[in-house]
């Protein structure tokens, strides 16, 4: 058990960097990351979102680039956002002049990277597309790069970077890597073993399970009731929230929507550039507004402490994104809700997050099998066929649209 950073051996500079911060004690993803990568092994990791990963990889590849003046590191992120606040967190650890970072993104001014490459950074952090343009540029250069971190890999791949990280690790020479992910799918392990040298393995917890302080809830309701639903969710709770949207346009629409009803609210989606993209996630760390209407685009490493409350007005695509999308509230140990709206048309999503979190052969929330009993026995089949134009629950369990119902195993905490 390691009770603080004086146990890792750490360079006193770092020490005294990290206890501004402060950083009190390692998380447990921290405790097993660290001492591994100091000791020159690949990792692969998976933890629950809001579990410290960001210094399971920082810390000690800081302390290598210290004792190592030639050394460089690259750190690849699936978003510019995630990018942005890493760096920020990186930025804050660093205790000596020699490390200088850069910040390679898209949606921001090439110049202004030129001018940072050109300051020669030991420590880059930035989206595969934007690396590889710098690559093929000439303006980026890995020949001394000997520590390399894939954060989020899985979303990386959800998003089609996977040729592009290949390209990238073409130009690396003899490195270190350290791979983290949410979820160690068969398409992760099989990228570890092409990229990784014989890694050492560590899970926190459950990838499939939500954080267990958010209080879970789901609200039946018809696509006509959606908005006045939200109004009810957002008059009944206190505190900063998170609502997600399907559509970059629906999500715009849905934050204009709330302003003219006057509730202090901003959107971020995929078509704001990202100047305005970084003023919205910054007014909204600053309380500057109390309600954030997002895509997905947020729903990966933004780490805004406050956020109590996730409402997803539209449930994810694909059901791992339900697990990223509620860890954005209860952060660092405290304590979040989820409410989920759920209509008639939402009904195989559902059934695949809640099997995604319970197991292929858990019940439904009200206890009723998914799958038919034995055969001639239809009582409790789901049926999918098309849409229904408006919802009606099944005959054998009680009529719940618009009213709350729990379904994670937190003690209510709904205001």
């Amino acid at each position: 058990m390691v009770d603080t950073f004086n146990d890792f051996g750490l360079p006193e500079k770092l020490l005294k960097a990290l206890a501004r911060i402060p950083f009190t004690s390692p998380t447990p993803i921290q405790e097993q990351a660290i001492p591994l990568a100091l000791a020159g092994r690949d990792v692969l990791g998976s933890a629950q979102t809001g579990t410290g990963k960001t210094g399971a990889f920082g810390i000690p590849l800081i302390s290598k680039l210290m004792e190592s003046p030639d050394a460089c590191a690259l750190i690849l992120m699936p978003t510019r956002e995630l990018a942005t606040q890493v760096v920020a967190a990186l930025q804050q650890m660093i205790p000596v002049e020699n490390i200088k970072t850069a910040l390679l993104i898209g949606g921001e001014a090439m110049p202004r990277q030129f001018r940072q490459l050109q300051q020669k950074p030991r420590l880059v952090v930035g989206t595969p597309g934007r690396v590889n343009d710098h690559l093929t540029r000439g303006s980026l250069k890995l020949n001394t790069t000997r520590f390399l971190v894939l954060d989020e890999a899985d979303r990386m791949l959800d998003m089609g970077f996977g040729v592009q990280i290949e390209k990238i690790i073409k130009h690396l020479p003899g490195h270190q890597t350290l791979m983290f992910s949410a979820t160690l799918t068969p398409t992760i392990v099989k990228l570890s073993a092409k990229y990784l040298n014989n890694p050492e393995r560590i899970s926190i917890g459950s990838s499939n399970q939500p954080l267990a302080k958010i209080q879970q809830e789901i609200v039946r309701t018809t696509t006509e009731d959606k908005y006045k639903q939200l109004l009810i969710q957002l008059d009944q709770r206190k505190g900063s929230i998170i609502v997600f949207a399907k559509t970059k346009f629906g999500t715009q629409r849905l934050a204009d929507r709330l302003q003219r009803a006057g509730h202090q609210a901003d959107a971020i989606h995929g078509d704001l550039q990202q100047r305005r993209r970084d003023r919205v996630i910054k007014a909204f760390r600053e309380k500057e507004y109390r309600i954030l209407v997002a895509t997905d685009v947020a729903a990966r490493g933004l780490d805004i402490p406050h956020i109590e409350h996730v409402i997803n007005y539209d449930l994810p695509q694909a059901p791992e994104d339900y697990i990223h999308r509620i860890g954005r509230t209860a952060r660092a140990g405290a304590e979040g809700a989820a409410v989920n709206f759920l209509t008639s048309e939402d009904e195989q999503k559902w059934r695949a997050i809640h099997r995604l979190i319970h197991g292929k052969d858990a019940p439904r929330e009200d206890g009723t099998p998914y799958a038919a009993g034995p055969k001639g026995n239809n009582k409790n089949k789901r049926r999918f066929g098309p849409p229904k134009k408006s919802f009606k629950p099944h005959s054998d369990r009680p009529r719940t649209e618009g009213k709350p119902q729990h379904y994670g195993h937190h003690p209510a905490k709904a205001a």
